[in-house]
């Protein structure tokens, strides 16, 4: 059997095309996801956490496009990294709805200059937000998120093939999960929102009622003690809207996958 250098490369080609195409899309996911595509992991990590998930899942990758030397092999890579990152975005948008209704909360219960730096993202957010994106990954992993993760990164091959362009209708359910982010956001904060509006309105009679008690002495401590109290008991609440919000964003980034 005669093997000639011509048969050899287009062999190589194809073998080495069922490992780089899902390589991209695995690294797109993980380089947004959450837990592994914050800060405090290294892009070494990331990358050889990419290349194990490609090695396992390439076997099940429907056939993919040669990899050509071409502008158009260049630009559905990019594509497939695009597809990625937006899977991961749609899980990412959980932990910002936390870190929104965070802010909210501690913006009127007094410790919005309590800051810190988030690992996740390298900004300056409020240490009630480290909190709740302590909460919320630990709810992710528990409900098993990382598993459905990788689950939904090895059936999106089959529903969104290499080289199938990425529809507007794909783009249209990844920003329309954006509402879903601002009013999960909202339904996480409003107990608490709520609850301090009350009792800044009962302050404020008070200190119309009696003119010589000094609000800024009394309102403050009693906001935020009260803000803990509510928060303290809310924490149910907050693990059962994580966990909708998580279950919402698994579905929306299916409906980017959607053809």
């Amino acid at each position: 059997m005669t093997v000639t250098l011509a048969a050899l490369q287009d062999f190589l080609t194809r073998e080495l095309a069922l490992s780089v195409w899902p390589f991209f899309r695995v690294a797109g996911v993980l380089m947004v996801a959450p837990v592994v595509g914050a800060r405090l992991v290294p892009a070494r990590v990331r990358i050889a956490l990419a290349a194990a998930v490609t090695v396992v899942i390439a076997p099940l990758v429907p056939a993919a496009p040669p990899l050509a030397p071409s502008l158009v092999t260049v630009l559905l890579l990019v594509q497939e990294v695009l597809l990625g990152a937006a899977i991961g975005m749609c899980l990412q948008m959980v932990f910002d709805a936390l870190i929104i209704a965070a802010e909210t909360i501690a913006m009127s219960v007094g410790l919005g200059f309590a800051t810190m730096v988030d690992p996740q993202r390298g900004v300056t957010v409020p240490v009630l937000g480290q909190f709740f994106v302590i909460l919320g990954t630990l709810i992710f992993l528990s409900l098993g998120g990382h598993l459905a993760l990788l689950e939904l990164i090895a059936g999106s091959f089959a529903t969104a093939p290499i080289g199938v362009p990425f529809t507007a209708a794909g783009a249209f359910a990844l920003v329309a999960f954006g509402t879903e982010m601002f009013a999960g956001a909202v339904r996480i904060a409003l107990p608490a929102i709520t609850a301090l509006l009350v009792v800044n309105a009962a302050l404020g009679v008070t200190s119309r009622a009696a003119p010589q008690l000094n609000l800024f002495a009394v309102g403050l401590p009693l906001g935020m003690l009260l803000g803990f109290a509510i928060i303290l008991l809310n924490l149910e609440n907050l693990a059962a809207l994580t966990a909708e919000l998580l279950e919402a964003a698994f579905a929306a980034a299916g409906g980017i996958l959607a053809p």
